[in-house]
């Protein structure tokens, strides 16, 4: 059974589909896994894997039974803590949160419709509010690459679970960087859809009734090994629920196959502002010789922003995310509506210079970082936010895709960036990339 634990979700489902292996079988592979890597990654969480066996029992069961098969049958999953499952420890890393929901969220609820088997839990920050993964309550998150550096945050625990084969896919969150610079650490894609993209209900569940405060900058979407389970996943978790009122019916186009020649990429190996280390500089300007020479029309190009308007991005998600809390310390400016519809107001000139440039270009290709992995208890997570919270202000949607790897063998990615509901141009794109040879595509990590 090894080569289950890194096939892709649309391999499985039609190994599943044609008998050569079954639910169970595929769900107990992954179960050793976990058992042998997971107490030094730390990845997964609040795992339950005897509900996930009666699940995957089921899935067989039903197979034989009429030969039906969702489009994620017997797959085997980790959501990011945060996601409410039924019957599921929930902590989003803090004590504040922990509590076992009696239900689904609609994530959840239309993965597991779909097919797919829930084992737990992925492991986060406290609030998920770091570029590292830790808390008080699980430990510390390692990465399959070198256990003494971080597979990032707030989306780790899932990245390290997926890049050393102890799931097959994730569902994460990213509210400045949490869908992309953990994928860019572990070697695997990620996706941050479009913002409203994917429902909330569920995620990051008000405690006591209150209101929902997460209801702008935060997007969902899954991280895989493969580019083109990211589109199976996303089809599986967008579109209204009709719960989350904020998510409109955008549909997601039929996904083709490009060629890279003929693509308008702009590119820029760091953003105004950020110190990027050269070898994510390198990879960046490797992409752009040699799409250029697949022929891709390739300029070294950014919108012409205010990039200091960045800033209002995390001081937005403050005051929304603390507006309920009389102890939280916020200027009392950030209190008030006034200072709240001025800042949208700002959003909205940020976010029309982003769709005045994807007028000419069909993405653009930046780092997903400042770094690699760097090592537990260092302060590298400083700055990462400057090549990464500018999506989340103009409410693109992002790909991160595996580029390489630095002189120490650790991953390199790079995020691909486009215009709203551009999503599955965006896995087109890394597709066309991966075919051309320009993109490596993944690769496990030594040891897994």
């Amino acid at each position: 059974m090894a080569e289950v634990w890194f096939s892709s979700a649309a391999e499985l489902v039609e190994r599943l589909r044609r008998r050569e292996v079954s639910a169970v079988e595929v769900l107990d592979a992954h179960a050793e896994r976990i058992a042998r890597h997971n107490p030094s990654l730390v990845a997964v969480v609040s795992a339950d894997l005897d509900r996930a066996r009666q699940a995957a029992a089921e899935a067989d069961r039903r197979l034989a039974r009429d030969g039906t098969a969702g489009p994620l049958h017997g797959v085997p999953m980790v959501l990011k803590d945060g996601h409410d499952v039924a019957g599921m420890r929930t902590t989003l890393g803090t004590d504040v949160y922990d509590r076992v929901p009696d239900e689904d969220g609609t994530v959840a609820a239309r993965l597991r419709a779909a097919g797919a088997i829930i084992v737990g839990h992925s492991n986060v920050p406290p609030f998920l509010a770091q570029y590292r993964t830790e808390n008080e309550i699980f430990g510390r998150s390692g990465n399959p690459w070198d256990p003494r550096r971080t597979p990032g945050g707030s989306s780790g625990g899932g990245a390290a679970a997926v890049a050393a084969g102890l799931a097959v896919a994730d569902v994460g969150s990213d509210y400045g960087g949490s869908l992309r610079l953990p994928p860019h650490f572990c070697g695997v894609y990620g996706l941050m859809a479009t913002e409203r993209r994917v429902p909330a209900t569920g995620f990051w569940r008000p405690l006591d009734g209150r209101a929902r405060t997460t209801r702008i900058l935060m997007s969902f979407g899954p991280m895989a090994r493969d580019v083109a389970d990211l589109d199976l996943v996303l089809r599986v978790i967008a579109g209204p629920d009709g719960r989350d009122g904020e998510v409109p019916p955008v549909p997601l186009c039929e996904r083709r196959s490009v060629a890279t020649a003929g693509l308008r990429l702009a590119v820029a190996p760091a953003l105004p502002g950020a110190e990027v280390a050269a070898p994510l500089r390198a990879q960046v300007e490797r992409v752009a010789v040699r799409a250029s020479d697949a022929g891709a029309h390739v300029t070294e190009r950014l919108p012409k922003v205010d990039w200091g308007q960045q800033r209002f991005s995390g001081e937005l998600m403050s005051a929304a995310t603390a507006v309920f809390d009389p102890d939280a310390v916020l200027p009392d400016a950030h209190r008030e509506l006034a200072w709240y519809l001025r800042t949208l107001d700002r959003r909205d000139r940020f976010r029309a210079a982003w769709h005045d440039f994807f007028a000419e270009y069909d993405a653009l290709v930046t780092s997903p970082g400042t770094t690699t992995a760097f090592v537990h208890d260092s302060m590298a997570d400083e700055g990462q936010e400057r090549q990464l919270v500018f999506a989340n202000f103009a409410g693109l949607p992002v790909l991160t895709a595996p580029a390489g790897h630095d002189g120490a063998g650790l991953p390199i990615g790079v995020q691909i960036v486009g215009p709203p509901w551009s999503e599955v141009r965006l896995v087109e794109i890394a597709h066309a990339l991966e075919e051309s040879g320009i993109l490596p595509g993944f690769t496990p990590p030594p040891g897994y």
